[in-house]
């Protein structure tokens, strides 16, 4: 079997481990600079809050991770649609390991998407008298933008893993094939 048809999955791996650790980063350095109680004013009935540069943070971990689960995926699906791997997989089959772990990296995708979300919303300016929600206005608890980050690396790490699981499949496939169509 030849090396290079390992280069593309492993630059692509290298590209969205990239991006989740700067997607990482990034929420941790959002975490550290998140408005605090002491920058809420408060005149008896009406609240402002000034924005922080963790809305900024945010919103570049927030592309960062959908680049990388994108990305991912499509690789995923490019190597699970292939001619070769469609033509020497049996038409049925149950779940596996390897579905379980796409469904734990969506579900925790989706999980740091709504929390960076919000998150980077209730960064923004909260203008007097409008507020978060319903006029009021909202902190960012602390370590939302940790827990994150640790539903960031969480996505990524099963991301990869499902990608790995793809292809060593893919290569165990071909190798077999390669032995039935020599024999």
């Amino acid at each position: 079997m030849e090396n290079h048809q390992f280069i593309y999955p492993i630059f692509i791996s290298f590209i969205i481990t990239s991006l989740g650790l700067f997607s990482i980063s990034l929420c941790i350095a959002a975490e550290f600079k998140k408005a605090k109680k002491e920058d809420l004013r408060f005149d008896g009935k009406l609240c402002y809050l000034p924005g922080s540069v963790a809305f900024e943070l945010g919103i570049g971990a927030l592309i960062c991770l959908i680049m990388a689960q994108v990305i991912g995926n499509l690789l995923i699906c490019r190597i699970v649609f292939s001619k070769e791997h469609q033509n020497n997989s049996k038409p049925y089959k149950k779940p596996t390991i390897n579905s379980l772990i796409c469904v734990i990296s969506w579900m925790s995708f989706v999980m740091a998407i709504i929390l960076i979300g919000t998150s980077i919303s209730m960064s923004k300016t909260q203008p007097l008298g409008e507020g978060w929600l319903d006029g009021e206005c909202y902190i960012v608890k602390d370590e939302v933008y940790i827990i994150s980050a640790i539903l960031v690396f969480i996505t990524l790490s099963t991301t990869l893993g499902s990608l790995i699981f793809k292809i060593k499949k893919k290569n165990q496939v071909q190798t077999r094939w390669q032995h039935t169509s020599t024999s």
